[in-house]
């Protein structure tokens, strides 16, 4: 197979991560004979640096021609100060605008091997498998935003059509799991989540009468993720909503460092990102967990090249690799040895190969 894929290193320790990933992905190719064409691009506040703008015509045109498009993650203090309008984190927002990817895919599976990582009881981890479907270009990020010395505004609104394509989404994804959809909202107070619980009740009703509808309130959803996660298949909600619970959420796991995301639309192209952010404190030390990157790429390989049989062996590297304990500083248990980024990328590597 021949494929183009846009990478996108960003800020902190996006670059470190992002590297992994890559030759992960190179390695895939190799061992089954694929083509895969890798362009990098600055993005974020590298791109900031680079021409005065997060997200530059010639980035956005390559990640628009690409197959699918890898990002590491952006920001950082040292771009706290440029204009609002120009900061590292409007140019993702822009980026999902532009590729029209509306829905976000955070899987949360805690692995055995890394439940002492977690804060939670190991017996309340266990077997947990849940699968967060955020809406992403719509909602209060994307609003109209007024401010003055004394106060300030931030437009929240949805559309029927938003609510109903990202619901869709939630309910195929179901049907290949275990056929229960928790549609998470604030329907006691806002406008738009009692939009939002009527549109999700009618597309299931109509598309979806086999796969169970359960509605929670977001505060109630919060406290369930860490009380008794088991009980959540598929997640689906609204953009800051999912923002926050998806960030609780990686608690489950012990680390962001271990949780990978596809943001999705309407065609194969997609948007693959760590959860994570940029860590700037300790962005160039060399320690930052590259797995959420390189799951990443085993969910572009399927969801945008269609490449089950390299997918599946990225992510059976990495379960085999944390299974025999190698893990980075923010898996290790206090005085236990931690592989660096570069040694935690050639483990998995090395499981790759076997």
């Amino acid at each position: 197979m021949k494929a183009s894929i846009a990478v996108l290193p960003g800020d902190g320790i996006g670059p470190e991560v992002t590297a992994e990933a890559v030759r992960c992905l190179v390695a895939i190719g190799r061992a089954f004979h694929h083509d895969f064409e890798i362009t990098e691009a600055p993005f974020g506040g590298a791109s900031i640096d680079a021409c005065g703008e997060p997200l530059s015509a010639a980035a956005l045109a390559l990640c628009q021609k690409a197959d699918a498009v890898l990002l590491g993650a952006i920001g950082g203090p040292k771009w706290a100060d440029v204009r609002p309008g120009s900061r590292p984190e409007q140019g993702l927002l822009s980026l999902r605008r532009a590729l029209g990817v509306y829905a976000n895919l955070r899987p949360v599976k805690p692995h055995p091997a890394a439940l002492d990582a977690s804060p939670l009881k190991a017996d309340v981890l266990r077997d947990v498998d849940i699968v967060v479907v955020r809406e992403l270009t719509g909602g209060i990020y994307f609003g109209e935003k007024t401010r003055t010395a004394s106060s300030a505004s931030d437009l929240c609104r949805y559309t029927a059509a938003e609510i109903e394509r990202v619901a869709l989404v939630a309910g195929r994804l179901a049907r290949g799991r275990r056929t229960h959809v928790t549609s998470v909202d604030k329907e006691n107070v806002l406008a738009t989540s009692k939009l939002w619980r009527e549109v999700v009740t009618r597309v299931f009703t109509a598309e979806f009468p086999d796969v169970r509808l359960e509605h929670m309130l977001v505060d109630t959803a919060a406290m369930a993720l860490v009380q008794r996660p088991r009980s959540f298949d598929v997640l689906l909600t609204e953009n800051m909503f999912g923002d926050i619970l998806t960030d609780e959420a990686s608690t489950l796991a012990g680390s962001m460092g271990l949780l990978p995301s596809a943001s999705l639309g309407d065609g194969t192209r997609g948007l693959y990102e760590p959860i994570h952010g940029s860590a700037p404190d300790i962005a160039g030390q060399g320690v930052a967990n590259p797995c959420a990157a390189i799951l990443s790429v085993a969910m572009l390989l399927r969801l945008s090249l269609h490449l089950e049989r390299e997918a599946a062996a990225v992510e059976l590297a990495v379960h085999q690799s944390l299974e025999r304990g190698r893990f980075t500083r923010d898996l290790a248990k206090p005085g236990s040895p931690a592989l660096s980024t570069r040694a935690a990328g050639d483990a998995i590597l090395e499981e790759l190969a076997r």
